[in-house]
């Protein structure tokens, strides 16, 4: 699954930037309701999957929370840094099944990382930082 992950990076990076960061704040919390959706599923036949679902879910929902863009809460963290927040956070779906032992129940992290990767390839994370500068005005320091 590695080489299928690398192959979407690169496909991704050679992409227009099409996904703008309004946008990519509704797939992050589409993507925190599918890990709590997940967790909901995997609860009676696999606890490890199920815990690991719920513990993503909270993560996402954390950093979607705490991201300075439309749907941000608390706007504590830049746009670009939540790129690479999402970066770290689909190779970590990549190889959780493996961490956890999880079997037959690896396809869903694995599916997920997969979508985390290409959504944070395809998202234009410079477009948040240009556009909290349009509009504000500058103070001018005068030196003497």
């Amino acid at each position: 699954m590695a080489l299928v992950d690398t192959g979407v990076r690169a496909l991704s990076n050679k992409l227009p930037k099409v996904i703008s960061p309004k946008t990519h704040a509704i797939i992050d919390y589409a993507t925190a309701g599918s890990f709590f959706v997940g967790a909901a599923l995997f609860w009676n036949k696999n606890k490890r999957a199920a815990l690991g679902s719920l513990a993503c879910g909270i993560a996402e929902t954390t950093v979607a929370m705490l991201t300075d863009y439309p749907g941000g809460v608390f706007k504590v963290m830049d746009f670009p840094t939540h790129g690479r927040v999402d970066a770290g956070m689909a190779a970590g779906l990549e190889t959780l099944p493996k961490f956890l032992g999880l079997g037959a129940s690896g396809w869903f992290f694995r599916a997920q990382g997969l979508s985390v990767a290409a959504i944070t390839g395809l998202t234009d994370f410079e477009e948040g930082s240009r556009g909290e500068s349009r509009g504000r005005s500058r103070r001018v320091q005068n030196i003497a």
